[in-house]
């Protein structure tokens, strides 16, 4: 399990753009485009399906989200600063 790549290497591995993996794992383009930014992390079933396009358990694939963690704590390092 310390081989996990993401949903990003294994397109450009397969040579997959975004379409053809939407297409491939019948999931919305937009989904996948979110999915592969880092900005969704996706269910077990749209994990079963994009894992199966690579013929891989869900399990062989790092999943998750790719933001920056200034923008998920709050209004930064200011706040509560008088001018």
């Amino acid at each position: 399990m310390d081989n996990l790549r993401t949903v990003e290497e294994l397109c450009a591995e397969h040579g997959f753009d975004i379409a053809k993996l939407a297409a491939l794992s019948s999931l919305d383009e937009k989904r996948i485009l979110a999915i592969v930014e880092g900005r969704w992390t996706p269910s077990p079933a749209e994990r079963d399906k994009i894992a199966g396009v690579f013929k891989l358990t869900r399990e062989q694939i790092a999943w998750g989200h790719k933001s920056i963690i200034s923008n998920i704590q709050g209004h930064g390092p200011q706040f509560g600063r008088s001018p």
